[in-house]
């Protein structure tokens, strides 16, 4: 799969949190994330992996209870069914990739 990029297409499941599905296979889906400052993501968790890289901005985030500041170039591994949040310090963008594929992310 080859997509061009535009900047059309985000969702918002959190308010202050937009989400685009750039592209997917068989077993990963990548995604783009913008985070508002002053935003939360609340706590869940998910079957999926999650994998992510801070392209800009700043965020504490918190793997099952322990926080880490996030700052451009970061990047993060949550395991499947390990509960996180994020509290949203700078307008920040990450790219994340879910494996397997989230079938609720899929465009």
């Amino acid at each position: 799969m080859f997509v061009q990029h535009t900047d059309d297409g985000f969702v918002s499941p959190v308010e202050g949190i937009e989400m685009k599905t750039l592209v997917y296979g068989e077993k990963s889906l990548l995604s783009r994330f913008h985070l508002k400052k002053g935003s939360k993501l609340p706590a869940h968790s998910h079957p999926h992996e999650q994998t992510g890289f801070m392209v800009a901005g700043k965020m504490t985030l918190y793997i099952d209870q322990e926080g880490f500041l996030v700052e451009p170039g970061d990047s993060w591994s949550i395991p499947g069914n390990v509960e996180h949040r994020a509290e949203v310090m700078e307008d920040s963008v990450a790219i994340e990739v879910f494996s397997p594929v989230r079938e609720d992310y899929l465009p």
